[in-house]
């Protein structure tokens, strides 16, 4: 297969031009790598689990690229450097979902195998991983990655299903791995993708494989968050293109002072993105999945609070305003997610049903729900399900549902003489594709650029079954830290109530982080809603800035937050060398006393709030 054809617009060209800045730690020709300590489950109730699942590739070190001191014209030789005397190959597939940026991964990749050695080898995987299975594959030249370097999607090796979910499929990724011998393979991707390349490389590694495998976290979602990784590729341009669309219509709703827009975000099963695109275009009103679930709303609360919003404003004669909705909120609702648990294992027992005959195999409840909700939103619920089984998010018109259940109260309160305004119009709109294939903004490229060099030296160092990571990405580009997270250290184990047909523990995986409603950014909405529900504080960022002041202005959640992590865990370990070094043996006897006074009380109040019940956690 040769370079896919594609037609450049005036901007494409000018964008494959874009040089982004790499890092100090990435700069030059030597890099060193530094392994720090054994890294741990952030939640102790399950490092049991997880180090039983993957006993091999559990407690690695956590590592970080510096450049090595020393270094003339970036020729020297350190013990712990890449050196390459044999030429890597390297395969990399697209597994998730395209997100703006994940080609600078590749070329990232590629700019840094091609720099250590031009021997080095990149090969695509064409089709994502059923491309994988096959062995379908497409070499990666430089005249490929000039048309499309700093281009949006994932058309130049394309992706199919999202998950590796048999052991048919893992031995048929081993055995492709094995096949081209490669030294490492990266998958791209969210939190699905990783949980796979975690699974990857604990079973090379039990197979005496010798391919290594890298994750890469790429996700518009902006869910796979943790102590390690502070967003996700993609998820900067996409809130960004979603925001001018908002504030568009924000601005068409204020001239024609007609027309309730409810507004439909991409996001699965999170709200990263909703909240982020509110923090920057100011609607009326945003409805957020966490909030829902944590308050416990039904869907008549969801649409009493509308309601009441929209009453309040037309009290001071406005008719008119914007609500953002994200596409996971329906699981979100309690009542619709017990419905579609009953949905969900009757089609898991292959039970034959449809919209004439559900109800009927439903308990009481669910039946009297499934016959209330309209025709539109019982044929979604009963939609193909997804490859991991859940049902189509996206497909799901919620904001019409929600849309139809708010005139219909308005309706009543009129009749009833607690509305007396005009009568309520909606326009829905579901934003979701228009994102993905963007043009990645200034940041994305950036970053992703970034983490392909890591992948690459995480791969010559052949480290197994880390993620690629870059920190402190709220400073500038000088600031940033590179380096590499072991998978296993970002996972999770779900837990559920006993009961008939139920799962007590879950399998560990790396599970998507829900907006934190004791959060920066969440408490910045916090301040602002009430203003923004009464007044028209719309907000338009614009399109994408690629040059000028606007240009390199990140996200207003990775803005506010404070997630130095890495960072401060190399700040802490340089005040414990510290201690070390001033009580060394022959040290005078009130150091040690000190010492040992303070270092006893440190670890008392760790040990307090390490434990699961300060931690709010709960056993099995």
């Amino acid at each position: 297969m040769g370079v896919p054809l594609v037609e450049l617009s005036t901007l494409q060209h000018v964008r494959t031009a874009y040089k982004a800045r790499l890092p100090p730690a990435l700069q030059g020709s030597h890099v060193e790598l530094v392994r720090g300590d054994s890294t741990v489950a952030a939640d102790p109730a399950d490092a049991l689990v997880i180090s039983r699942s993957f006993p091999l590739t559990y407690g690695l070190p956590l590592v970080h690229l510096k450049a090595p001191s020393g270094t003339e014209n970036g020729n020297s030789q350190s013990e712990n450097g890449v050196s390459q005397s044999v030429p890597l190959r390297v395969g990399v597939v697209f597994c998730g979902r395209q997100s703006p940026g994940g080609h600078n991964v590749v070329t990232g990749l590629f700019d840094a195998l091609k720099a250590h050695n031009t021997s080095n080898v990149l090969l695509g995987f064409v089709g994502g991983t059923e491309g994988l299975f096959a062995q379908k594959t497409l070499e990666v030249t430089e005249d490929l990655v000039r048309t499309y370097r700093n281009q949006g999607g994932f058309d130049m090796l394309g992706r199919t299903k999202d998950q590796l979910r048999s052991l048919q499929q893992v031995n048929d990724a081993r055995a492709a791995c094995e096949a081209l011998k490669l030294d490492a393979l990266v998958l791209i991707g969210g939190c699905g993708t990783n949980t796979d390349a975690a699974q990857l490389a604990e079973t090379f590694t039990a197979t005496n494989c010798h391919t290594k495998v890298i994750g890469v976290p790429v996700t518009i979602d902006g869910d796979l968050k943790n102590q390690f990784i502070e967003t996700d590729v993609g998820f900067d341009t996409t809130c960004k293109v979603y925001s001018q669309l908002i504030s568009n219509i924000c601005i068409d709703a204020l001239s024609a002072e007609k027309y309730y827009y409810f507004i439909r975000l991409m996001g699965r099963r999170t709200s990263h993105i909703t909240l982020e695109c509110t923090l920057q275009s100011h609607p009326n009103m945003v409805i957020l999945g966490e909030e829902v679930s944590t308050q416990k709303m039904t869907l008549f609360d969801i649409t009493k609070q509308i309601c009441d919003v929209i009453q309040a404003r037309a009290e001071t004669e406005k008719y008119h305003g914007v609500i953002l909705l994200p596409e996971g909120l329906i699981e979100n609702i309690p009542e619709i997610h017990a419905l579609l648990q009953e949905i969900n294992d009757l089609l898991k027992h292959d039970v034959d049903v449809d919209i004439l005959n559900l109800s009927s195999k439903l308990s009481p409840w669910a039946s009297a729900l499934f016959d209330f909700l309209p025709l539109f939103i019982k044929k979604q619920l009963l939609l193909d399900r997804e490859s991991d089984g859940s049902v189509q998010l996206s497909q799901i018109e919620m904001e019409k549902l929600l849309a139809q259940l708010v005139d219909t109260e308005i309706t009543r309160r009129t009749k009833a003489g607690t509305y007396k305004g005009k009568k309520f119009n909606a326009i829905c709109h579901f934003f979701g594709y228009q994102a993905r294939g963007s043009l990645p903004s200034n940041f994305d490229s950036t970053y992703a650029n970034a983490l392909g060099h890591v992948a690459f030296h995480l791969a010559a160092e052949g480290l197994n079954g880390y993620m690629a990571t870059v920190t402190n990405l709220k400073e500038d580009v000088t600031n940033w830290r590179c380096g590499g997270a072991p998978i296993t250290a970002m996972m999770s184990v779900k837990r559920w109530l006993r009961g008939p047909g139920v799962s007590q523990i879950g399998k560990p995986a790396v599970h998507p982080a829900k907006v934190d409603l004791k959060g920066k950014p969440y408490e910045l909405l916090a301040q602002n809603a009430g203003r923004w529900q009464t007044d028209d504080l719309y907000c338009n960022p614009g399109p994408i800035q690629f040059e000028g002041p606007g240009s390199d202005i990140k996200t207003v959640t990775l803005s506010v937050e404070d997630q130095d992590y890495v960072g401060r865990i190399q700040e802490l370990q340089k005040y414990l060398d510290q201690v070390k070094e001033m009580v060394k043996p022959g040290c005078p006897p009130e150091v040690l006393k000190v010492a040992l006074s303070s270092m006893a009380s440190v670890t008392e109040v760790l040990s307090v709030i390490s434990a699961p019940a300060y931690r709010g956690l709960r056993p099995f």
